[in-house]
């Protein structure tokens, strides 16, 4: 289960990253792809803008919530070796000789 989602989780941090580099900057780096004005253009400039940014918007959802949960399966596995560890003593109070 933890390969899964940690497998998830690369998918959605690569697909992140692309999605950030292809978004119009403020100097026009790379936005260049989405952002042309030919008629025969799937979108417009403004909805590509929208769509690359709500798609960010629920990628970053979806890499937030594989975190937790990424957290919460490394917090369990490592109660259970924790406790499986400690020795158990049966020796209690026992006196000291002077």
């Amino acid at each position: 289960m933890q390969t899964i989602i940690l497998t998830i989780h690369i998918i959605l941090a690569i697909c992140i990253t692309l999605l950030v580099l292809l978004q119009r900057s403020e100097g026009g780096a790379l936005g260049s792809l989405g952002g042309g004005q030919s008629a025969s253009s799937l979108f417009t400039g403004r909805q590509a803008g929208n769509f690359l940014t709500r798609m960010t918007v629920y990628l970053f959802i979806g890499f937030v919530a594989t975190s937790l949960t990424l957290v919460i399966i490394a917090k369990k596995v490592n109660q259970a070796e924790t406790i499986s560890i400690v020795p158990t003593t049966t020796e209690q109070n026992v006196p000291v000789e002077k």
